[in-house]
């Protein structure tokens, strides 16, 4: 009696798919390859290591600012989330500082900083996370609004508080929602670092050491190479910071910390 081996075909969704992310490979390669021929035209290796290092100064900046951004916003957001009343009055506030537009306050920076002598490289930052740390709160205190009360009373119950409420009941609780929020921030805030690190008032130009200046300077000057190689320089830090923190975090969240 002969044994029929059956062999799994693959299915038409599965063939689609394929052909996708082939076109897709195909037409980046394509891309990478056009815009390094374009940048090489017009830049050597120094420019391209000045754009990585101004690169890391950007990069510093915007893990300095969301990591403080996230000490204070976190816990006014859940102190916020836990009245809802108050979380009914704060979020529309918040909504319009968020949708408020930065810019308007850059003179009022440039005009200090000039008057004080201080340095732009320290004072300018805070304008790169000026409208984006908005999402740290909303999120935040959207996560203390979704945790389940059962878990609160269990809490109170055992008579946890203090850092051991904090570590042990809402921060794994609020985590997946920061999380959230802190990489909408970041990607916020390298966009912004293009328009902060670089701002004027009149004849008044002040610009601080970062990616987000060389890419404005250049834009001003029309050097089209070096403002490709500084949009390709963020893009690539961008999407190794994804990877290597947001992309784990987000996954550990999803899979460890969910409550539902």
């Amino acid at each position: 009696m002969r044994r029929e081996v059956s062999r799994a075909r693959p299915s038409g969704s599965t063939i689609v798919d394929l052909l996708w992310f082939t076109a897709v490979a195909a037409a980046a390669t394509f891309a990478a390859w056009k815009i390094i021929d374009f940048v090489a035209a017009g830049i050597g290796w120094d420019d391209v290591l000045d754009a990585v290092k101004l690169g890391l100064f950007t990069l510093t900046r915007v893990v300095v600012l969301i990591a403080v951004a996230s000490l204070i916003w976190v816990p006014i957001g859940v102190e916020v989330g836990l009245r809802p009343k108050l979380a009914e009055k704060i979020q529309p506030s918040a909504q319009f500082l968020a949708a408020f537009p930065a810019n308007l306050l850059f003179p009022m920076f440039v005009v200090a900083i000039v008057h004080f002598h201080l340095n732009p490289d320290i004072y300018l930052s805070p304008l790169i996370i000026l409208g984006t740390q908005w999402y740290i709160l909303f999120n935040v205190i959207a996560g203390t609004m979704a945790y389940p009360n059962d878990f609160r009373e269990a809490a109170t119950n055992f008579r946890m508080r203090g850092w051991q409420w904090w570590r042990q009941v809402m921060l794994p609780g609020i985590f997946p929602y920061f999380v959230t929020g802190a990489i909408t921030a970041a990607g916020g805030a390298w966009n912004a670092s293009i328009v902060a690190e670089a701002v004027s008032w009149g004849d008044t130009k002040l610009m601080a050491h970062g990616l987000g200046a060389y890419i404005a300077e250049n834009t001003a000057a029309g050097d089209y190479p070096k403002i490709v190689l500084g949009i390709a320089v963020m893009s690539m830090l961008v999407t190794l910071f994804n990877r290597l923190l947001w992309r784990p975090l987000y996954a550990y969240a999803e899979d460890r910390l969910r409550l539902d």
